[in-house]
């Protein structure tokens, strides 16, 4: 069985980063791409980041490129997002997913199996 867990969420002010990690079992996990996406409340879940299963090939969503880096360690079978300059708007829960294949996706029909979630609050 598939599992996906998330941390590294919190409250932080306006400006500020944050790394959220997480950890993948029950899969190869360096087989498949992986993805962050959020949800607020209110608003649909969104595409954040995706990365392929050897890091080559990496999508960002407009709304944080330049600011969020996913990265994964396949060693560790953790991906991460480092997320930089972190803004009231991105105050969501954050969720990874892993694919269904190895190739990056943005789409959330793409993934398979997911997380339940670390949450990211930023003050303004």
């Amino acid at each position: 069985q598939v599992q996906l867990v998330e941390s590294g969420g919190g409250l932080v002010q306006a400006g500020g980063s944050l790394r959220l990690s997480c950890a993948a079992s029950g899969r190869t996990f360096s087989r498949n791409a992986m993805g962050w996406f959020r949800q607020a409340p209110g608003k649909e879940r969104e595409f954040v980041a995706a990365i392929s299963w050897n890091g080559g090939t990496r999508y960002y969503a407009d709304s944080v490129k330049g600011r969020f880096t996913i990265s994964r360690d396949n060693a560790k079978n953790t991906v991460y997002l480092q997320m930089n300059n972190l803004k009231p708007e991105d105050t969501a829960v954050y969720y990874c997913a892993t694919a269904k294949g190895s190739y990056a996706q943005r789409a959330a029909y793409e993934y398979d199996y997911w997380g339940r979630g670390t949450q990211v609050t930023v003050s303004s």
